[in-house]
């Protein structure tokens, strides 16, 4: 960390240092390194590496465990177990960096040791293929959250960016709902329908979580979440991930993304994210707010937040703003660990019992 850095920063960080909701290095590695985890510790030309990390303040990352949102699910059944090995040997590789944590408790272990908690997030239930014994195997294997759909709607939700089919969720996907609660695994509602999101909220008896979105209000996408959205998550005692994608952040540059990009991109800068920290706050309050960056998981970010070391920029904009370090340690990992111990408690009970959806 820079000595210069903000010192309402520096002391937010050493409240709480960061627990990001959402990076794609596992993605990115699949893409381009043939799954590989050696030299890691050098920098690389991704938005990840172990020294950015170390700068950035970052003491736990849900690593996205994602697969292509394509019509094989059985494939994606495979793929996410690829993903899932890809982080054990991170943490293999890297003992002295990274730690495995599946609860608060041990995500707070890790940081105490100096090393980085690393917890695993399945990004879209088409990862699961139908399947709640895959479901409950992916719990087994310490995944802490299902993202209930990706680009395309499952075969019991709607997705944000497809055409309605449900209406929100099917009574299988209110069935699946349940079973995440009784497993202890968090119900993600990134890139779904704002129908689905209600329908969730009106099903869970447990916190939920976005764990890379951003506010509708400030920017009409499709997969940012509406403020009606943000007033009922204050009372569900959930999360808001604010994400740094520029095509959530600023309808300007959604614009440019989705056509020919032949003009220069629409700048979007940290203080657009401090806008949606902020809207996000105003509505769903200060104990409902946290970080998603979606680091490798798109090509484009704000000017100053290209990297896992772009954190203390983000914070140091808001310190700028008036808030203070207890209140941003809030926002970099108080929340979600609040979150996190709420359901550590069915996660760490998990027995075969009765599930509430059979085969």
């Amino acid at each position: 960390m820079p000595a210069d850095i903000d010192p309402i920063v520096a002391e937010a960080l050493r409240l709480s240092p960061v627990i990001d909701g959402h990076n794609d290095w596992a993605w990115e590695c699949r893409e381009n390194r043939g799954y590989s985890v050696e030299g890691f510790s050098e920098p690389l030309p991704s938005d990840t590496d172990i020294p950015r990390l170390r700068a950035g303040g970052v003491g736990a990352q849900f690593w996205s465990v994602y697969i292509d949102d394509g019509p094989d699910r059985p494939s994606a059944v495979q793929g996410t177990l690829e993903q899932i090995d890809w982080v054990h040997r991170l943490v293999a590789r890297y003992p002295d960096t990274f730690a495995l944590a599946r609860t608060a408790d041990e995500v707070e272990a890790a940081i105490r040791s100096g090393r980085i908690a690393s917890l695993l997030g399945s990004e879209g239930a088409h990862s699961i293929n139908d399947s709640p014994a895959v479901l409950r195997m992916l719990a087994a294997l310490g995944v802490r959250y299902l993202t209930l759909t990706h680009v395309n709607n499952t075969e019991w939700a709607d997705s944000a960016t497809d055409e309605p089919r449900f209406g929100g969720l099917s009574e299988r996907g209110r069935d699946y709902v349940r079973e995440l609660n009784r497993l202890g695994v968090l119900v993600d509602l990134s890139h779904v329908s704002p129908a689905t999101m209600h329908d969730a909220l009106d099903v869970t008896e447990a916190p939920v979580i976005f764990s890379h979105s951003s506010c509708r209000a400030l920017s009409n996408h499709p997969r940012n979440v509406p403020d009606d959205v943000l007033v009922r998550l204050a009372a569900n005692g959930g999360v808001i991930m604010i994400t740094f994608v520029p095509q959530f952040l600023s309808a300007a540059f959604a614009e440019w993304a989705e056509g020919p990009r032949t003009d220069p991109a629409p700048a979007v800068t940290i203080a657009d994210v401090a806008d949606h920290v902020e809207h996000a706050r105003a509505i769903a309050g200060l104990e409902h707010i946290g970080i998603g960056g979606d680091f490798d998981g798109t090509d484009i970010f704000p000017e100053g937040l290209d990297g896992v070391d772009g954190y203390p920029a983000l914070l140091a904009e808001l310190a700028r703003r008036g808030w203070g370090a207890s209140e941003l340690a809030a926002l970099t990992g108080e929340n979600i660990l609040r979150v996190l111990r709420a359901t550590d408690g069915a996660f760490t009970s998990q027995k075969p019992g009765v599930p509430v959806l059979e085969l």
